[in-house]
């Protein structure tokens, strides 16, 4: 599998290609934003660690650009920087991204993050009884259609771009429609107990999903598909009416 690192640091880079490379991984590197938007669309890498603070242009709008653009909207990207501040973890994550962590960081760690982020991505669909999961894995709910081998989501046969972590969100929530779930228990489920995010990441998760199935389907209403249970956390609603306020 394919590493795309972007950093203007070389020592950086040489320490993240390295340990990359001794798990087997090939790693391409970018110094700067327009190589790194360059290799990205070319060679179409299976994830994306980047740095925000490059030469040329922000890690934030590279981010941006590529989740805008369609071939690679749905490459996972890690954000790997110096900049700790929860406003920038939540920015970060509010474009999209699949992971964030800060510098100094150890190179296992990070690998490790690599290997969970990639691993979301080639997982079986897990096995559920909801009357909405197809055979093939397929949810279909509400004029939602979620394909998970595909990693596709169309509403009313529009297609919606969702990140790694939002569309894993989306497809827990609703293979089990009317179920309510924790914030915490959403972050164990997709990302596994020992994950370090906070509470209020899934809430900027939650809010771009409703954001994006409203922008799709032209109505505000379609934000109504994922439920807020207060003091509780979240549920996908069993019954759906468009003409919901």
């Amino acid at each position: 599998m394919t590493i795309l690192v972007v950093d203007d640091e070389l020592p950086i880079i040489e320490l993240i290609q390295y340990n990359l490379k001794k798990e087997g991984f090939t790693v391409l590197t970018a110094e700067n934003g327009v190589r790194a938007l360059e290799l990205a669309r070319s060679e179409k890498p299976d994830l994306i660690i980047l740095d925000l603070m490059l030469p040329d242009m922000g890690g934030f709008d590279i981010c941006r650009i590529l989740r805008n653009d369609s071939s690679t909207a749905r490459i996972p990207i890690i954000m790997a920087t110096a900049k700790t501040s929860d406003s920038d973890i939540v920015s970060g994550l509010e474009l999209g991204a699949d992971d964030y962590i800060t510098k100094p960081f150890s190179p296992k760690v990070l690998v490790a993050r690599v290997k969970s982020v990639l691993r979301r991505f080639q997982e079986q669909p897990e096995q559920v009884t909801a009357t909405v999961q197809k055979t093939d894995g397929t949810v279909s709910i509400h004029g939602l259609q979620i394909i998970p081998h595909k990693f596709e989501v169309t509403l009313n046969g529009s297609s919606i771009i969702f990140s790694a972590t939002e569309f894993s969100i989306l497809l827990h929530l609703a293979r089990h429609p009317g179920q309510v779930f924790s914030r915490i228990q959403i972050i164990n489920d997709i990302k596994g107990s020992s994950y370090p995010v906070t509470e209020r990441s899934i809430d900027v998760q939650i809010l771009s999903i409703r954001k994006k199935l409203a922008e799709s389907a032209d109505s505000p209403a379609f934000a109504n598909m994922i439920e807020t249970v207060r003091g509780v956390g979240y549920r996908f609603v069993e019954t759906f009416e468009p003409s919901e306020k």
